[in-house]
Parts: structure tokens; C-alpha cells; sequence
């Protein structure tokens, strides 16, 4: 779970993991990677940890971006199955439950879609975000994820060794992470399931809809111009510095 800045967001949603992981039968564990935050982010995590050590902190000083904090912990995360949740909750975390039939079914990615006619929007996002949306989503089809209907939702499991081949090769800081990591997924030939999921809009996201969709744009070109060889070379280990 990447978090920057999240003091006042993180204590509900750790409460609500705990209560959930509590029911299940198997091991789980929880990493919390600290995007620079400047507030007590990491303080709040911490004290979580003293009473449930598989509360999980990790982190670096300097805000670097979702991006790098996605790519960070998921090089880094134990486990065999590796979910990427945001820190707000917007897909609730019992979810998970409809993402990891998708694995025993042989895919390699199982990814939560808001567009497909199983979901439920609880809360929709406003217009000009959720126009916007599908706008950049029509953008990313036609510039190599043909079929894949919502690459931007937060919420996505990952067999842990295709989490290592994708995520080593991917490079992007920034909400272009979503579609980069995807991409590079297919260009790996993984194999990629898009479940529905339920969904609710949360207020206090960082996204600016003008400025990081501009991003986006610039970004899916770059990668576009890249090709498949350029997408798949190995990025040097992150040091977190």
C-alpha cells in the first residue's frame, strides 16, 4: 500500500484489514511503503506494528511519487500473492475475494475494472473526472492494451513472480504506473484477468484530472515509441535514496 501523507486516512483502513484478515485461513502481512510523507504517516504505522508485527513499514525520506512507491514495495513485499490496494479504500479489501479465483484460473494479474457490468459504483466520481477517465482508458486501448477496459484502478493482485518480472522493468513515478506495469505485463505475455469489483469514490486524491491526464498522454507516447524491447529491459534496483 503506497501512502504519502495518510495519518488521518490510514488508521480506519487499518482497522478495517485487520477485522477482514482476521476471518481468513491464510497468512497474510501487510507493507506499507512511505512515499516522503511530511506528516506522521510513518508515526501511525508504527504504532500499528508494536501490537500486530505483521503491520509492515518500509519507505524513504524524499517524496518520489505513487508510481515509485507502487514499484518499490512490490519488489520488495514478501508473500506469493501480492495485492496493491490504495490507501483510501475506494474497492473495499474483501474484494480481494472476487480477484483470486482469477489466479487459480492460471492468470498471472487479476486487476478490479469499474467499467464492466458486474461492478457497482457506490459513489461515482465527479463528471469531468469520469469523462476524462474513459477518454485517457480509449487512448491507452488504442496505443497497445486493446481489451483491457480500466487500467486505472487501484486495486490489483499479482502472482509474486510476475510482480518481480513486471515491476524490475518498469521505470514511471507517476500515475502512468498503472497502464506502464499492464503493458509490460502483456509485452511478458502474462496472463491479465479484469474482474468487477464494487467501488466508491473517496474524496482527497492527489490525482489533478488536467495536469497528470496531459502526463498520462505524454507518457503512453513515450512508452508507445519505446516498443516492446525498450519495455522490457530491466531497470537498475531501486536504493529508496
Amino acid at each position: 500500500m503506497p501512502a504519502y501523507n495518510e495519518e488521518n486516512r490510514l488508521p480506519g483502513t487499518l482497522d478495517r484489514m485487520l477485522e477482514y484478515f482476521s476471518g481468513v485461513s491464510y497468512s497474510w502481512s501487510i507493507l506499507i511503503v512511505d512515499d516522503g510523507s511530511k506528516d506522521r504517516t510513518a508515526e501511525k504505522v508504527r504504532e500499528y506494528s508494536a501490537h500486530e508485527p505483521r503491520i509492515q513499514l518500509t519507505g524513504y525520506p524524499t517524496n518520489r511519487g505513487k508510481g515509485h512507491a507502487v514499484r518499490y514495495g512490490m519488489l520488495r513485499a514478501e508473500g506469493e500473492l501480492l495485492l496493491l490496494s490504495d490507501a483510501d479504500l475506494a474497492t473495499p479489501i474483501e474484494e480481494v475475494e472476487k480477484l483470486l479465483p482469477a489466479l487459480d484460473r492460471q492468470a498471472d494479474v487479476a486487476i478490479g475494472s469499474r467499467p464492466l457490468k458486474e461492478s457497482r459504483l457506490e459513489v461515482r466520481q465527479p463528471l469531468y473526472r469520469e469523462l476524462g477517465g474513459r477518454a485517457l482508458n480509449k487512448l491507452i486501448q488504442m496505443f497497445g492494451l486493446k481489451g483491457i477496459q480500466d487500467t486505472q484502478c487501484g486495486f490489483k493482485l499479482f502472482r509474486r513472480e510476475a510482480a518481480r518480472e513486471i515491476f524490475s522493468r518498469c521505470h514511471l513515478d507517476n500515475f502512468s504506473y498503472d497502464f506502464e506495469a499492464l503493458l509490460v505485463a502483456r509485452d511478458l505475455g502474462l496472463p491479465i484477468a479484469e474482474i468487477g469489483v464494487r467501488w466508491r469514490h473517496i474524496e482527497g486524491s492527489r490525482l489533478r484530472p488536467f495536469r497528470d491526464g496531459l502526463n498520462a498522454i505524454r507518457d503512453l507516447l513515450k512508452l508507445r515509441a519505446l516498443g516492446r524491447a525498450g519495455r522490457l529491459r530491466v531497470k537498475e534496483p531501486l536504493d529508496g535514496a
